[in-house]
């Protein structure tokens, strides 16, 4: 597949000269590939969350840019990444959610692997009765493995596996929430939901970045958390997003609240921000709970959200977390008529992209660049090794 070589000239100007990004990039298949692995493939992307593999052994199938994974927690408890392939004539290796007992074991014909990987047995390999064959290593057969790395419980993957360590690209991200670098507790079923949306995934960052929809398109949240009380937050070729300096904490009819996270500054106790940790993870916190969307891209015109709650504890009311993860399903609802509405504006041939406001599109400006300098980067080794 020979992907559309798209003029991104317009798009890495100075945000009051700049356009977006043409609609190709929303609209067209072979774009859709190029952007799967300059922009997902080649970077750290978020995959699951931890919590989805609680228990040693749990493993789930997960469909990634069309690659079969399996999320797995081995033996020791660390979550682990593999190519859900059996290294023998690749068969599907787990094909729901289960645990683990044993070894994974291919259903073709019984290779069994460890939850580390190791291929540990081959049955009658060599002929009947005989589990070896001089010519297959097993040691050399293990599941292929993708590099992964968890941080506020989200599973990210690099699946090229050449990025720099996730502890550099993301230091000044980590720095700058040191303070919630603490115990996550997932709030559980009813903290976990998902929206299928019928937009790219990238129209679902850009608007996530931004505040400056909020009078239109979130008016009860903009009732007390005013456009005019919300800051950009910008930090080229790494994230953008938005702040707000008064937060609500989230209260019961009856008074109750949710613990709050341990030795927070005094900021913190009417502040919260959300952020967008390029390419596809949109995070969230507050001095109470915190929650991370992952943004899966099914297709050019269609984005899964799958949206998870934390809290600070592990024991929390269950009829205050359902409350609480009600609210922001309805919020982040809110905004699928926007992100639906842009993705058929993509369809209009002599739409260029649009303009940015420079005073309240930074954030969104910032992804752009991001997305377009990613792009031919991937393109410039691409043509170096042809």
């Amino acid at each position: 597949m020979i992907a559309k070589m798209t003029d991104l000239s317009d798009v890495r100007r100075p945000i009051d000269k700049a356009n977006g990004l043409p609609n190709a990039h929303y609209t067209d298949e072979t774009v859709f590939a190029e952007e799967g692995q300059a922009l997902l493939a080649r970077q750290w992307a978020g995959l699951a969350v931890a919590a989805e593999v609680p228990e040693v052994g749990d493993a789930k199938p997960i469909s990634f840019l069309g690659m079969p994974l399996l999320l797995l927690r081995d033996r020791a408890g660390q979550v682990r990444v593999f190519q859900n392939i059996c290294r023998h004539r690749g068969m599907i290796l787990v094909s729901e959610p289960r645990r683990i007992e044993g070894a994974i074991r291919c259903p073709y014909h019984s290779w069994c692997y460890d939850t580390d990987g190791r291929l540990v047995s081959t049955p009658h390999v060599g002929g009947p009765g005989q589990n070896t064959h001089e010519g297959i290593d097993k040691s050399t057969l293990g599941l292929v493995e993708v590099r992964n790395h968890v941080w506020r419980d989200v599973v990210w993957i690099n699946i090229s596996g050449d990025a720099a360590p996730f502890e550099e690209v993301h230091a000044d991200l980590i720095a700058r929430w040191a303070e919630f670098d603490q115990p996550l507790y997932h709030g559980g079923m009813d903290s976990a939901f998902d929206l299928e949306v019928h937009c790219n995934w990238k129209l679902a960052v850009e608007n996530y970045c931004e505040s400056y929809h909020l009078p239109w398109v979130h008016p009860g949240l903009n009732s007390y958390s005013r456009l005019e009380d919300h800051y950009h937050i910008e930090a080229p070729d790494r994230f953008s997003g938005q702040g707000t300096r008064v937060y609500r904490q989230f209260t019961s009819a009856d008074g109750g609240r949710f613990p709050d996270f341990d030795g927070l500054s005094e900021a913190w106790d009417t502040a919260a921000e959300y952020i967008s940790v390029f390419p596809n993870v949109l995070l969230g916190v507050h001095r109470d709970h915190a929650f991370a969307i992952l943004l899966q891209p099914a297709a050019t015109d269609r984005t899964v959200e799958q949206v998870h709650l934390y809290y600070a504890t592990p024991e929390t009311d269950a009829d205050l977390r359902a409350a609480n993860a009600a609210l922001w399903k309805t919020v982040f609802e809110e905004d699928i008529f926007v992100v639906e509405g842009m993705q058929a504006g993509r369809r209009a041939p002599g739409f260029d992209g649009g303009r940015f406001s420079p005073a309240m599109d930074g954030p969104t400006h910032l992804f752009h660049d991001w997305v377009a300098a990613r792009i031919e980067a991937h393109r410039g080794t691409a043509q170096a090794a042809e």
